[in-house]
C-alpha cells in the first residue's frame, strides 16, 4: 500500500458492540495508512467492545452515533464481522438504510465474515456475487446472492472476504477498490 491514494476519502466503519476486533482494527489501519479518514460509527454510544473470536477484547471509542449518520457524508463503508455484531446491526433500521443508500449511490462497500447479514437484511444482495463466513452462506443464497468460497471476491462496488485469516488479501483489495472509486463517486458533503 504505497502512498496516500485514499487522501481526502471519508470512510464509515459501522459496528455494534462485540464485533470481531481484527476485522475492524486491521482494515482501519490499512485505510488510514493509505490516507483515508475513518469514522467508527455505532448505535451503541460511548464505547464498543471487540471480540477475539468468542473472548471479549479491547474497547474502542465511538466517533459518531449511528442516528446522526448520513450516507452523503461518506465516500465508502467498511463492515467488520462478528456474529453478535452483525446480528444486532441487521435488526437496526438505520443501519439497513445507511448501507442500502451507500450501495444505491454506487459507493464502495467492503465487508467480511458475518457482516453481509446486514446487506441481506437491507435487501442489497440479490444477484450479487460474494463470500462470507461459511455458516451464513445459506442465508445469503436464500436472499438471492451467488455465494462463493474464495479468499476475496469483488463484485462491482463490493469487496468481501470470509474471515480474519483472509485479511492479508482483503485489506489491499479494499484499498484498491476505494482508490479506484475515488474519482468516480463524489459525495455531496
Amino acid at each position: 500500500m504505497q502512498g496516500k491514494q485514499l487522501e481526502g476519502m471519508k470512510v464509515a466503519i459501522l459496528v455494534d458492540t462485540d464485533f470481531e476486533q481484527a476485522e475492524m482494527v486491521e482494515p482501519r489501519k490499512a485505510l488510514e495508512q493509505a490516507g483515508a479518514q475513518t469514522v467508527l460509527i455505532s448505535p451503541t454510544s460511548g464505547e464498543v467492545t471487540g471480540m477475539q473470536h468468542d473472548v471479549k477484547a479491547d474497547r474502542f471509542k465511538v466517533d459518531m452515533p449511528l442516528d446522526q449518520v448520513r450516507a452523503n457524508d461518506f465516500d465508502a463503508v467498511m463492515l467488520p464481522g462478528g456474529a453478535l455484531n452483525a446480528d444486532s446491526l441487521r435488526m437496526n433500521p438505520k443501519a439497513r438504510e445507511f448501507v442500502k443508500q451507500m450501495d444505491q449511490d454506487g459507493k464502495p462497500v467492503a465487508f467480511i465474515c458475518h457482516a453481509p447479514w446486514l446487506l441481506a437484511s437491507a435487501g442489497c444482495v440479490k444477484g450479487r456475487t460474494m463470500t462470507s463466513y461459511y455458516t451464513i452462506q445459506d442465508d445469503l443464497r436464500n436472499a438471492g446472492a451467488n455465494w462463493v468460497d474464495q479468499e476475496v471476491v469483488r463484485d462491482r462496488n463490493w469487496i468481501s472476504s470470509r474471515s480474519p485469516k483472509d485479511l492479508g488479501a482483503f485489506n489491499p483489495a479494499m484499498v484498491a477498490l476505494f482508490s479506484e472509486s475515488k474519482g468516480k463517486v463524489r459525495s455531496t458533503r
